[in-house]
């Protein structure tokens, strides 16, 4: 039997696959480019070569993800009213009828016109926004189901019509509950409308968004970024994007993100990437790290980078030919003091003042009748007297020589933290074993961010367009301003949940944490809505709230389905593996989440039951759908499924009971379906709150 052709399952899968074509000529057309004649030397032809590049992977089709996944159709065609007659009289409805295809990035046929909208136009917008309440000119709002990039089924909201309830789309509800294998999906086809707010909001603002798990601040953030490239494409091209990760496992897990939204010219890194001006060897303390990453600091270093600066006490004397010139030592004082008023970096200030001395010694030049250009002032500049007074004076510092001294030497530490750290805080970042070099030293993540501290101090750190700053409660003040000065002249976007701080100097409130930023005017915005941890799991992790963020306003999922929740106690670790065997009966993913010091058991575990696994940040695979994670490195994962071994070991493996309590919250948060929580032990009291269904 044949399918009607008025069949409208039928003629989307026809366009689906006319757009697919056309994509596919695009492409074709960038690849036929000859450039033979069209630059005027290699270096510009390197330039168009790899432009037309980078535009042949962003052109590419990805089989698998959907070209499109929605479509509008307007009562009227889009900006109409910008084509209404001289006496305002609008155009009749069914001629200016448009019906416009929504996808990931924009499509045209062989005459240039639309196929699939880009979802950054404008004119998708509605997409995301319309209502009942306000349709936005929607008449119809079609989503499309998907089985591996195929259309296998569509779902309309006719907005414009009174008649029909507003009702709860299914086919976004799978979307949300699509079982996942490898790396992070976008969300660009569930984007809700105060989550599109903060997407397209402008690139001059820097936005904060607190949200709990599943709220999809990670995902708001990454398509942010490519909404703002789509938006300001030529100026990011010249300022550069970055987003920041907490470790390497969320950037791998993340990474696919953009390049499937046809973003390839993002960096990504993570904040240690960011300060990597020494190999990092050793680690510090809680209270020393707590103390080194006190924004405090920033004054101490800037105390002892300044101290190098001497007032001179000789002349400088500048012999030229036949004559000498002399500077006095008051007027070089004069010179330095006037830099040091100025409040500019270190090493600008010193590559100045050869300048200003030289200029003094034009200026004797000219009044005894001679007439000096610039090309003498610069010869002057480069006169040894004048080099040796200013290597005297303003000496070079290496910004690692100087944090090596500080940890070093307790005289030089407690003469310029005197103020500002107590005895007890500088016996905390004090070397018990002081280094003898650069290179030898046991260097920390916390000194490496001094270090970036005090070559900002030296020199201006370049600044980018746009930063995006993820799992942001968990950085300390000095972090922070590692961060800030990569985007002292762009902007930022923010996210976090403070619940989730694991770290001793975790955020303890936004407002001071973008101060330290360098944008204290940032909008903060929260998303309580839970699209991803089903209701069960969220409510049972919400018990934690009260010990770890007093005041937080707890997630509500909005999953219609409550997903499988289960606490079930053990004898040990073959009943772990045993449901993590279970959980791999269900379609997706498993993550097993224990204390990392559990992890080397439960690894021999599974190789003994001859389940094989994966570390974070491996791409899981439909062979490979279990991964082992430890609890450190959880944070901004998710599983299908996820089997979390002994709480209290999670808890106990941290300095301190709310750090571990905060732990155990992102450990619990990390499953999408259900949740498995086995445990020998008895709970931690806090998740005992109130009966267990």
């Amino acid at each position: 039997m044949s399918t009607p052709v008025d069949d409208p399952l039928s003629r989307e899968r026809s366009h689906l696959s006319a757009s697919r074509s056309a994509l596919r000529a695009m492409r074709e057309d960038v690849e036929a480019l000859d450039i033979t004649d069209v630059t005027a030397n290699w270096v510009n032809a390197e330039v168009l070569a790899r432009q037309i590049e980078e535009r042949i992977k962003a052109l590419a089709d990805l089989s698998d993800t959907p070209l499109f996944f929605g479509r509008l159709d307007y009562l009227r065609a889009p900006g109409a009213e910008q084509a209404e007659g001289a006496e305002g009289e609008r155009p009749q409805p069914e001629a200016a009828y448009q019906t416009l295809h929504i996808g990931r990035r924009h499509v045209h046929d062989a005459d240039g016109d639309p196929m699939v909208i880009d979802w950054r136009a404008p004119v998708s917008q509605p997409f995301y926004r319309a209502s009942k309440k306000d349709p936005m000119d929607i008449a119809l709002r079609r989503r499309f189901g998907y089985t591996r990039g195929d259309i296998t089924a569509y779902e309309d909201e006719h907005l414009s019509d009174p008649a029909e309830a507003a009702r709860t789309s299914k086919l976004l509800q799978q979307e949300i509950e699509r079982p996942r294998v490898g790396p992070m999906r976008d969300i660009v086809a569930t984007i809700q409308p105060e989550q599109d707010e903060i997407v397209r909001s402008g690139l001059s603002g820097t936005v904060c968004v607190q949200g709990g798990p599943g709220t999809g601040k990670t995902a708001v953030g990454l398509h942010r970024v490519a909404y703002l490239l789509y938006a300001h494409r030529e100026r990011l091209a010249r300022t550069g994007t970055l987003v920041i990760g907490p470790n390497r496992s969320f950037l791998h897990y993340i990474e696919q993100v953009l390049p499937a939204l046809g973003e390839l010219a993002v960096q990504q890194a993570t904040v240690e990437d960011l300060v990597a001006h020494v190999e990092i060897k050793g680690t510090d303390d809680a209270t020393a790290a707590v103390v080194k990453g006190d924004a405090r600091m920033a004054r101490v270093l800037r105390r002892a980078l300044y101290s190098h600066v001497t007032m001179p006490t000789e002349p400088v004397v500048v012999v030229r030919g036949s004559r000498r010139w002399r500077v006095a030592a008051y007027e070089l004082e004069e010179l330095v003091r006037e830099l040091l008023d100025r409040d500019i970096r270190y090493g600008a200030a010193r590559e100045a003042l050869p300048q200003r001395i030289a200029h003094a010694v034009l200026v004797q030049m000219e009044r005894s009748g001679e007439a000096p250009d610039d090309r003498v002032q610069d010869a002057v500049a480069r006169n040894s007297a004048v080099k040796a007074a200013v290597k005297a004076v303003w000496p070079a510092v290496d910004p690692a020589k100087l944090v090596l001294r500080l940890l070093s030497d307790a005289d030089f530490l407690a003469e310029h933290a005197a103020g500002i750290l107590d005895e007890e805080e500088q016996k905390a970042v004090l070397w018990v074993k002081p280094a003898r070099s650069v290179k030898s030293a046991q260097w920390s993540a916390a000194d490496a961010v001094l270090i970036d501290e005090a070559t900002d101090l030296i020199q201006r750190t370049h600044s980018l367009g746009h930063v995006v700053l993820d799992e942001a409660q968990d950085l300390s003040p000095m972090q922070y301003r590692a961060v800030g000065r990569r985007c002292t002249t762009g902007s930022a976007t923010v996210l976090g949940d403070l619940a989730q701080g694991t770290t001793p100097w975790a955020t303890r409130g936004w407002e001071e944490a973008l101060t330290h930023l360098g944008k204290p005017e940032a909008v903060i915005e929260e998303l309580t809505a839970g699209f991803r941890v089903p209701t069960d799991v969220i409510t049972y992790a919400s018990r934690l709230l009260p010990h770890i963020a007093p005041g937080l306003t707890p997630v509500v999922s909005i999953r219609e389905n409550p997903g499988h929740f289960e606490v079930r106690p053990v004898a040990g670790t073959t009943d772990v593996v045993d449901a993590c065997r279970a959980s791999l009966r269900h379609e997706g993913s498993t993550g097993l989440i224990a204390a990392d010091a559990r992890v080397p058991e439960l690894a021999a575990a599974l190789a003994e039951a001859g389940i094989a696994y994966l570390g974070p940040g491996e791409e899981t695979t439909q062979e490979t759908r279990l991964t082992l994670v430890p609890a450190s490195l959880a944070k901004g994962l998710e599983y299908d499924y996820v089997v979390l071994d002994e709480p209290r070991a999670v808890v106990d493996g941290e300095p301190d009971e709310r750090t571990g309590l905060r732990r155990l919250y992102v450990a619990l948060t990390r499953a999408v379906s259900g949740l498995v929580v086995t445990h020998a032990a008895g709970l931690p009291p806090q998740l005992a709150s109130t009966p267990l269904r």
